[in-house]
């Protein structure tokens, strides 16, 4: 079982409403509305910071060269580690 914790959120009167009518719409409390909205957020946050990492690396790979392995080959490489 996950642990819960009690925040307080304090929105204005607008929003608030919009909160429960949103919530209601979905048939959902307004905690778990506002837990999904949250995860959704989160998520695709996650999503976006592994595609910059994904990138830099490329980035990195590709500022390195390709000359780094020159002249290699798979088999060469196996023999020098069976030395």
């Amino acid at each position: 079982m996950s642990a819960t914790v009690r925040k307080n959120f304090v929105f204005n009167e607008e929003v608030a409403m919009h909160l429960e009518e949103m919530a209601k719409e979905n048939g959902q409390s307004m905690t778990s509305f506002v837990e999904e909205m949250i995860e959704k957020k989160y998520g695709s946050k996650k999503v976006s910071k592994r595609l910059e990492a994904f990138n830099r690396s490329i980035e990195i790979a590709e500022s390195i060269g390709s000359g780094l392995l020159k002249d290699k080959s798979v088999q060469s490489i196996k023999e020098e580690m069976d030395v």
